[in-house]
């Protein structure tokens, strides 16, 4: 293994399970002696883009203000872990080729899960507000999710449990040769 730095990219609807795969990968990645950090979408927008709002303009401002970090971090060594939304693939590419021109990986995992399955585990009851119209341009009921179409691991998180996903991305970080073999 090198010290080939990388982002874990997530994306997918809210409540696809992006950050719980994201914070179930970083201890993975840690036992194995990686040094990691997460990006979640949430924290970044209260910590780093504070004060934008949910329109095309501001949502690609804040997936940029994202791939913009995650490249630094990389490009240093670090296994960056991204879990945003992220729903527009022209956005996605961008912070892709952000991270590339730096020398790092760039790994987009696709946590695949439909409107109704991530509605019906919604916790913070997200959809309800958007389908009653008090959430406007809220990704996959008003707003598009672009899905990859060629993501480096598509994980059926509407499906499939955590531990399965975890496995598959694993198993591709394995694969390419971003960390060793070991305990996950």
């Amino acid at each position: 293994m090198s010290n080939q730095g990388f982002v874990v990219w997530f994306t997918g609807l809210s409540g696809s399970g992006k950050s719980t795969l994201a914070e179930a990968l970083a201890p993975a990645l840690r036992e194995r002696g990686l040094n990691v950090e997460i990006l979640d979408g949430d924290v970044v927008r209260t910590n780093l883009s504070k004060g934008l709002g949910f329109s095309k303009e501001d949502r690609d401002t804040n997936i940029r203000r994202i791939g913009f970090v995650a490249g630094l971090l990389a490009r240093n060594g670090v296994g960056v872990i991204t879990a945003a939304i992220s729903p527009y693939k022209d956005i996605r590419d961008e912070s892709r080729a952000m991270v590339e021109s730096d020398g790092a990986v760039f790994v987009e995992v696709h946590a695949a899960a439909t409107v109704e399955q991530c509605e019906a585990r919604d916790v913070k009851g997200l959809y309800a507000k958007a389908r009653a119209g008090e959430i406007k341009g809220f990704t996959g009921i008003d707003d598009p999710y672009e899905e990859p179409p060629n993501p480096e691991v598509r994980c059926e998180t509407g499906l499939d449990a955590p531990d399965i996903s975890l496995q598959q991305i694993i198993d591709h970080l394995e694969s390419q040769g971003l960390i060793n073999g070991g305990r996950s």
